[in-house]
């Protein structure tokens, strides 16, 4: 087995044609510029486990709402094995006493290479919506994936790699200490995957390229922030001169998953795939690859033109509801609102698909439909998502979590308290989206208006919460007393919480949102409709009947 630490980015290292010019490989990216890329490094690309990421999209479904988003898990893996390469290389150089090696370097670095090999098909539609469905219980994660796939490309293409470094790859992948040798250095786990707060160069790599991808390029200085970067009490802290620019990074991270990752289009889609998936499973066996790394490794997102271009029977289903998509005609978002964190779980118990269609069904409409069948409203026509959206630590503040240094103080660290950095910060850290959607678009209004029924006894029954559960983050530290700390007051309980200091002097948690309001009866266009077609008799009959202000008996019975 050979040691890592013989791996450098040395050309001399490169065989070359006698008499030649020795260079070193690199690859031109649109984000860092050149990379260069050392003969370890291009042992690991040039394989067909890595080589699977580039039919992996990095941001889903969204290219479909910004076409530039085509950018791939390919490069984003080569952007962060740079990245990290570069931050272990400054605290090696500003801090020896460290004892950094070249080992612990090469070590970083693949583990930035490859902490993305275990994605599936659509990123995180894979491991965060499919899996959980299709195998209910299933603790599997992308991250458990990357650890199967960088096992398989060792073995498959006799990488010499020492059994302690590979473990401690994928250690440092999991940002879990306990899984490789206790004598590791800790501060090493905050590159790559920071659990402490969120703090890694995965993510300084993808706020950068996913901005710069979609047409919209947001700049972080990463050089300033890796040379601010300083190793005490065994953890990275940064210079108090840059706490602003770090907190950006943290706002920033919420703003991509605000307006970007969660777009209402994209998510649709993202629906849509899971149905279309669904519906195949039981014909390919897709889910069980997982656990099958030769077969996992030809599963990306090309999984949707093979089912189309597939004859079979058996995926007429997941062929339609793909065409749906090509044919833009996508699950329609009838309605949305924000949730105030401390709502989050009553709110997911009670805003659900089956309560809102008992509702939709006692109303006295009728769904706007061409012919005279018209098929009833059930559960699965209905989705209710949640997406939890925050500043990278749920509702805590993350630069709680990071420790600054000073440079008249540069071997001492501690938390930032109010008025070291900007006192303009969100009062909540966290919030949840609901969206509801609907498959069948003629449902538009009757599902936004038995949502809405839902949200109206919501409110005349608020819940009993504990108003600690909101008590705002001010980054003075903990949100709550430690527990040796008596209360200074008892704790308050209130069915109608005060969220007064939110800024807004209107409303409840489930005011109806009047910006979405139409009338039960309204359902959007289809891109199909009307599309190749004659109105058939049946439509006009229902269209003249429900100009005279009666119900066709079809319809009736279609509700009974």
């Amino acid at each position: 087995m050979s040691n890592l630490a013989s791996h450098t980015f040395s050309g001399s290292e490169i065989d070359e044609p006698e008499g030649g010019i020795t260079r070193g490989r690199s690859i031109k990216d649109p984000i860092h510029d050149y990379i260069p890329l050392s003969p370890l490094m291009s042992k690991f690309i040039d394989t067909k486990q890595f080589q699977r990421l580039r039919d992996v999209k990095q941001l889903g479904t969204s290219c479909y709402v910004w076409p530039g988003a085509s950018h791939n898990r390919f490069e984003h893996s080569i952007g962060v094995a740079y990245l990290s390469r570069l931050m272990a290389s400054h605290l090696k150089q500003a801090q020896p006493e460290l004892g950094i090696t070249d080992r612990d370097i090469s070590c970083v670095e693949i583990a930035g290479l490859c902490h993305d090999l275990g994605h599936g098909p659509w990123s995180h539609v894979w491991d965060s919506m499919f899996i959980p469905i299709v195998l209910p219980g299933s603790q599997w994660t992308h991250e458990q994936g990357s650890e199967m796939m960088l096992d398989y490309l060792i073995t498959a293409n006799s990488i010499s790699i020492a059994e302690d470094d590979v473990k401690f790859i994928k250690a440092l992948i999991a940002g879990d200490r306990s899984k490789c040798n206790p004598d590791e250095k800790p501060f090493l786990f905050d590159i790559v995957a920071n659990k402490r707060n969120g703090l890694d160069v995965d993510k300084f790599d993808y706020i950068q390229r996913d901005s710069h991808m979609i047409g919209d390029p947001i700049h972080i200085s990463l050089q300033r922030i890796i040379n601010s970067a300083r190793v005490l009490d065994n953890q990275i802290c940064y210079d108090i001169k840059d706490a602003n620019q770090i907190y950006e990074i943290c706002a920033t991270r919420f703003k991509l998953h605000k307006i970007i990752y969660n777009h209402k289009a994209a998510k649709a889609i993202e629906y849509m795939i899971i149905d279309g998936l669904l519906k195949a499973d039981p014909y390919l066996n897709i889910a069980r690859k997982v656990e099958h790394p030769e077969e996992y490794v030809h599963l990306t997102d090309n999984i949707m033109p093979f089912i189309e271009a597939n004859n079979h029977p058996e995926l007429a289903e997941s062929r339609a509801i793909f065409e749906r998509i090509r044919m833009r005609d996508l699950y329609r978002c009838v309605d949305y609102k924000v949730i105030d964190w401390p709502y989050r779980d009553y709110c997911k118990q009670n805003i659900t698909a089956k309560r809102i269609v008992e509702e939709a069904n006692k109303l006295p409409v009728t769904p706007p439909v061409d012919g005279d069948d018209v098929e009833p409203l059930t559960e699965e026509d209905v989705i209710v998502d949640f997406s939890t959206m925050h500043y990278g630590m749920k509702e805590k503040n993350p630069l709680e979590f990071v420790s600054f240094y000073s440079k008249r103080n540069p071997n001492k660290c501690a938390k930032a308290n109010r008025g070291d950095y900007s006192n303009l910060m969100p009062q909540l850290f966290a919030e949840v989206l609901v969206r509801i959607y609907t498959k069948k678009a003629q449902y538009f209004g009757i599902v936004q208006s038995g949502y809405r029924e839902v949200l109206r006894q919501l409110d005349s029954e608020p819940p009993l919460l504990d108003l600690n559960d909101a008590i705002i983050s001010t980054g003075t530290g903990a949100i709550t007393p430690p527990v040796t700390e008596a209360p200074s007051t008892p704790k308050a309980h209130s069915r109608h919480p005060s969220f007064s200091n939110l800024s807004f002097s209107t409303g409840t948690p489930f005011t109806n949102n009047e910006f979405t309001t139409v009338p039960p009866g309204f359902a959007p266009k289809s891109p199909l409709r009307g599309v190749g077609k004659k109105a058939s008799a049946g439509s006009m009959k229902l269209k003249r009947a429900r100009e005279e202000g009666v119900e066709p008996l079809s319809v009736k019975k279609a509700r009974k």
